[in-house]
């Protein structure tokens, strides 16, 4: 095992993977007992509104094919935590090249420990079939776990924090479990059930612990806003409203500088932003540093901002009405990130 593994295990309070004890249980023993907790579980999984669950709202698309033996289980197993570790691995990087050195060690951190699981599976595979994973026995490409959506747009915010990172791993391995549940759900073979069900409780596992970590980063977040704001309580006054406003005039600038169809959107956002800011008052509490900030981050804070209110309200009206400047306020970032891509 490498010093990183070691070191990802230790900041993220990573146990060591029970996967080739529990199999070696099952081995052991298939008591009355253990066949009835099983086929509970199954008949949970086979639930009519359990499983459309899992398929609609984590997997983002049905499983392309069965698993056949434990041999392609144990080769999909193994793909899948290469690749989560290689794009945590690849943000890691990003992370560094764009300095921003808290966001590199937590994904360093998610990439040593999804290597710990890839070792997890080569142990397991070793312990069961006498052999390492063999990649050529992956025949379909397994439904995407990985958000890759959210990561890119961890790589080009300014607004990222160590706790969005881990909500985002949090997400990773709730598409995992729900993929490992569809399989254990679906499979025939009593066998590669057993396995699968076992998988899916290892990615419970790693949920709970990235949840931990999740709420750690989350306190520590909302523990430093607080101490600014005891520290220079007059600055954290303007609301949604005034940064609304001062979006506008950027906005207004940025048109000047442009020419067709981008400047006509840019001057229908002026106008949408001068509506939204007469339903923003009175919403949110914002540095007044950000009125310097250039329009993308102005965009970013107000969409999140908007957000964290709808959560935290209520009256139901406001909610709609929250959610409805949330709407207005990603679109507006969408479009000004695409200006930035071109």
């Amino acid at each position: 095992m490498n010093a990183a593994t070691d070191r990802g295990r230790a900041l993220l309070f990573l146990p060591k993977s029970p996967l080739t004890q529990e199999l070696d249980r099952i081995d052991a023993t298939l008591s009355t007992e253990r066949v009835f907790a099983l086929d509970q579980a199954r008949q949970l999984f086979r639930e009519d509104l359990v499983m459309p669950l899992l398929r609609t709202s984590l997997l983002m698309s049905e499983p392309a094919g069965t698993l056949e033996s434990l041999d392609e289980l144990f080769a999909l197993a193994n793909a899948m935590e290469e690749e989560a570790a290689k794009r945590y691995s690849a943000l890691a990087e990003e992370m560094r090249r764009q300095n921003k050195d808290a966001l590199a060690e937590v994904f360093a951190n998610l990439a040593a420990a999804e290597r710990e699981h890839v070792d997890s599976v080569a142990r397991w595979s070793q312990s069961r079939r006498g052999k390492a994973p063999d990649p050529a026995l992956v025949r379909w490409e397994a439904p995407e776990t990985f958000d890759a959506e959210t990561a890119r747009e961890i790589e080009t915010s300014r607004l990222t924090t160590p706790y969005r990172a881990l909500a985002m791993a949090v997400r990773n391995e709730e598409r995992a479990f729900a993929f490992w549940s569809y399989v254990a759900a679906y499979s025939r073979d009593l066998e590669i059930k057993q396995a699968a069900e076992a998988m899916a409780r290892e990615e419970l596992g790693h949920i709970s612990t990235l949840r931990k970590e999740r709420r750690r980063a989350y306190h520590k977040e909302h523990e430093q806003t607080e101490r600014r704001g005891r520290d220079d309580s007059a600055v954290m006054q303007i609301d949604a409203r005034a940064l609304e406003l001062r979006l506008a005039a950027q906005l207004a600038d940025l048109e000047r500088g442009l020419a067709g169809a981008a400047a006509v959107r840019t001057r229908e956002l002026v106008e949408e932003t001068m509506q939204m800011s007469e339903k923003a008052e009175g919403i949110g509490k914002f540095p007044v540093s950000l009125e310097q900030r250039d329009a993308e981050t102005i965009s970013e804070a107000l969409a999140d901002g908007y957000l964290e209110s709808a959560e935290s309200a209520g009256d139901q009206t406001q909610v709609v009405l929250l959610q409805e400047l949330a709407e207005g306020a990603i679109a507006r970032l969408a479009w000004l990130r695409s200006l930035t891509v071109a």
